[in-house]
């Protein structure tokens, strides 16, 4: 979950260079991707893959 809120701050942070850019509608679909993290409605798979890789590499 950190890495999530993480990622969603660095999100709203190049948002807002967006904005300074004029490039409204990329910063708004940022906005929206830091909103969705920050909501819990996406998982975090990284260990979870992680995990299969080395799992894979081991046989």
């Amino acid at each position: 979950m950190d890495r999530m809120k993480a990622q969603a701050a660095k999100n709203r942070e190049a948002a807002k260079v967006l904005r300074r850019r004029g490039k409204d509608t990329a910063a708004e679909e940022m906005e929206t991707r830091a909103s969705e993290l920050e909501s819990g409605r996406v998982t975090d798979c990284t260990d979870a893959v992680s995990d299969l890789i080395s799992w894979a590499f081991r046989r």
